[in-house]
């Protein structure tokens, strides 16, 4: 008679990782629209900042070429109320939009992560986040962004292409071009906006205000092409993303 000793316990698996939220498709078409409307907005106020930037370097010249005057000290008073009021209005409404886009690129993320979820080089959480660390701002929204763009891209499979045949499933991702655009105009108009303000902060002299004033003024120029492209960029984004809900993977909350 064989001898069977007795079985040894067994330790339980170790559980599984707790999953995150999970993802589920929602329209971003109503958010992208409040974007958009909020950027032309911003490019109308933008516009009267222009105005009344002419109005100061106007009496500053006329200051330089025929002096002190009351009647030119009442004018140089009218148009600083003016150019204050101006960048007041830009203020407001650049954290009106802030709020409204970010809400809006968290949502073509969580939308993106069920088109692929493999597909994120970045958390969820940077694409609220990625915007107000230091220094990691200056590339991780743009690394989500371009996540997303791929993500959202219109599935072509075995497209024909010149050269060595592509593995079946291959999709042609749309260029770029449009995202980097928007993304080379949002660093530069926030540079730019900077150095331009501080020089207008610190001019004391004549000249160096009419300096500073057209500094401004191009930074205006630059906010308003900036705006203009992050609308087509929305657009654009939001557009590849609803066309591909109506026929990807995913279920509408």
């Amino acid at each position: 008679m064989s001898y069977t000793p007795p079985t040894m316990p067994v330790a339980p698996p170790p559980p599984p990782p707790a999953a995150g939220p999970a993802a589920w498709l929602k329209s971003p078409v109503g958010l992208a629209r409040a974007t958009m409307a909020l950027l032309g907005v911003g490019m109308a106020v933008d516009v009267f900042s222009l105005v009344a930037g002419v109005g100061v370097f106007d009496v500053v010249s006329d200051l330089i070429d025929n002096g002190w005057s009351a009647g030119a000290e009442d004018r140089a008073d009218r148009a600083d109320s003016l150019y204050g009021l101006s960048g007041v209005l830009q203020a407001v409404g650049m954290l009106a939009t802030a709020v409204v886009f970010i809400c809006w690129f968290r949502r073509v993320r969580v939308n993106a992560e069920v088109f692929a979820p493999d597909g994120h080089t970045k958390a969820r959480g940077w694409a609220v986040g990625g915007w107000f660390v230091p220094v990691v701002n200056l590339w991780f929204p743009r690394r989500i962004a371009a996540d997303i763009w791929d993500a959202s891209a219109p599935a072509t499979p075995d497209a024909p292409l010149a050269g060595p045949p592509q593995p079946a499933g291959w999709e042609v991702q749309p260029k770029r071009t449009l995202l980097n655009a928007w993304w080379t105009l949002w660093l530069c108009t926030g540079i730019f906006g900077q150095i331009a303000s501080r020089q207008y902060a610190n001019a004391e002299e004549p000249e160096a205000i009419k300096r500073a004033v057209v500094s401004l003024m191009a930074s205006d120029v630059l906010n308003i092409a900036a705006a203009v492209v992050a609308i087509l960029f929305v657009r654009r984004l939001t557009a590849m993303q609803d066309a591909k809900a109506r026929t990807g993977p995913g279920t509408h909350a």
